[in-house]
């Protein structure tokens, strides 16, 4: 994993912004209608996120720091999912992200004294989906039309065209875009 780590944010501007964000998520994003996607939108917008037209994010999603965040159209950031954005988290076009998963962009080094925070970003590619419950990890790749099985725990980037379950996830099976299986 590349650590893309800066110190930006524990600055006070930082702070500042998160909570201010935190503040909006509670007053005006997470109560708002579940189909007021344009809503969310703008108001992730106004705090830096990349957000284009035809995304939904739900309103019960936590967001960590929205000017890490992108989701490109008709992406998808479902019911109580935890986006942990300290780096980069992309949606690529009609990339789902499904309830109660864990979109994590950030560890500590337990090899060095002190445990210093690593980071590295998370990019869910174009029709990927990722089932309930799964946990993506720093610097994870989800590939063209990948499945993450419901549960699994993904640490190394997936494949296109590729199933992958478990804990740690492994290859299930790979398959073509004509629904062959190999």
């Amino acid at each position: 994993m590349k650590s893309g780590f800066q110190r930006d944010f524990q600055t006070t501007e930082n702070r500042v912004r998160r909570l201010l964000w935190a503040a909006v998520w509670w007053i005006a994003y997470r109560p708002s209608p579940r189909r007021l996607h344009g809503w969310r939108r703008c108001l992730l917008r106004l705090f830096g996120a990349i957000i284009e037209e035809g995304a939904h994010p739900y309103p019960s999603v936590r967001i960590w720091a929205p000017w890490n965040l992108t989701m490109r159209a008709g992406s998808c950031l479902g019911d109580y999912v935890r986006c942990y954005s300290v780096d980069r988290v992309i949606l690529e076009p009609h990339a789902t992200v499904s309830q109660y998963s864990y979109l994590c962009t950030a560890s500590h080094d337990y090899r060095i004294n002190g445990m210093p925070l690593i980071t590295a970003p998370i990019t869910i590619g174009r029709h990927a989906w990722v089932a309930a419950d799964a946990f993506i990890g720093p610097g994870v790749r989800v590939g063209e039309r990948a499945v993450v099985g419901a549960r699994a725990s993904v640490f190394r980037n997936v494949d296109p065209w590729t199933v992958v379950g478990g804990n740690p996830a492994r290859v299930i099976r790979k398959y073509h875009p004509e629904g062959e299986e190999s």
